[in-house]
C-alpha cells in the first residue's frame, strides 16, 4: 500500500493534540500506511516548500498558531468560508495544488450550540487572531453581537482589557478566549478580566484544551459561570479535516 501522510504546521508545537489523535485513529482503523507528522515552522515561506518536498505523499495538513493567516498567500484555492474570514486551519493537497478550508468554524459552532441560552445574545471575544476570526464568523451566523477585546486598541469594534466595565461584562454573557494565554506550559496566566462581575448566566468558553481547566475557566467557574474548554471543538474539527482530506 502507498504511504499516505497528513500533518500539522505551526510554531511552537511542543504539545500536539492532532498527532496523538490521528496516530490513535490510524491504529484503531488499521490504517498502517497512514502517518501523521508534526512540522514546526517559524516561517511558512521557508518551511512549507521543505515540508511538501519531504512528504510527496501529503494528503493535507492542519494549520495552527501563528500561521492561520500567514498560510493564505500560499494557497492555490480557498473555500468560501476562508475567503470571507481570511483565516485557514486546514489545507488539502491534491495534484500539487493547495486548497484552504476552516474547520474551526464547524468545531466551535457544534460544541457551542448545546450550551447557548436566549440570554447569550452578546459576546466578548478575547483576541483578534486567526482563531478569533472563526469565532466571529460563527457568532455572526448565530446573530450574536460581539465586542473584540485586545491588549491594544484596534478600531471601533475593539476595546482593551482596561476598558472592561461592570456594565459591559454583565451585558455580554458569552465570553470566548481565543488567545493562547493560559495554555500549557504557562498555566499561571489568564486574560485580565474583572471576573467579579460574572455570574451564573455567563458562559465562558476557552479554545485552549491543555490544561483541561485554564486559570480563565477556573476563575469563571468560581464566579458561578458555565465553562467549556476547547477539547470537543478540536475533535469535531479534526474529524472534519479528515473528511476533507479523504473527499
Amino acid at each position: 500500500m502507498q504511504q499516505q501522510t497528513v500533518g500539522l504546521i505551526g510554531f511552537p508545537l511542543a504539545q500536539s493534540f492532532s498527532n496523538k489523535y490521528f496516530t490513535a485513529k490510524f491504529q484503531q482503523l488499521g490504517l498502517t500506511n497512514f502517518q501523521h507528522v508534526v512540522c514546526p515552522m517559524q516561517s511558512v515561506a521557508d518551511g512549507l516548500p521543505a515540508m511538501l518536498q519531504t512528504y510527496p505523499d501529503l494528503l493535507g495538513f492542519n494549520v495552527t498558531i501563528p500561521h492561520k493567516e500567514n498560510i493564505l498567500p500560499f494557497l492555490d484555492e480557498q473555500n468560501e468560508v476562508v475567503q470571507k474570514m481570511a483565516a485557514c486551519n486546514c489545507v488539502r493537497v491534491k495534484d500539487g495544488k493547495l486548497k484552504g478550508y476552516n474547520t474551526d468554524v464547524i468545531g466551535f459552532k457544534q460544541s457551542l450550540l448545546p450550551l447557548l441560552q436566549s440570554y447569550h445574545s452578546k459576546a466578548l471575544v478575547l483576541g483578534t487572531g486567526g482563531a478569533s476570526k472563526a469565532v466571529q464568523y460563527v457568532l455572526e451566523e448565530l446573530g450574536i453581537g460581539y465586542l473584540l477585546v485586545s491588549r491594544k486598541k484596534q478600531g471601533e469594534s475593539t476595546i482593551t482589557y482596561s476598558e472592561l466595565t461592570e456594565d459591559i461584562v454583565q451585558n455580554h454573557r458569552l465570553i470566548v478566549n481565543t488567545t493562547p494565554v493560559g495554555m500549557y506550559p504557562k498555566v499561571d496566566a489568564c486574560p485580565d478580566l474583572p471576573y467579579m462581575f460574572m455570574g451564573e448566566k455567563h458562559l465562558c468558553y476557552d479554545l485552549i484544551y491543555n490544561p483541561d481547566e485554564t486559570l480563565f475557566l477556573k476563575k469563571s467557574r468560581e464566579a458561578r459561570a458555565v465553562i467549556k474548554n476547547g477539547y470537543e471543538m478540536l475533535i469535531i474539527q479534526a474529524e472534519e479535516s479528515w473528511r476533507i482530506w479523504n473527499d
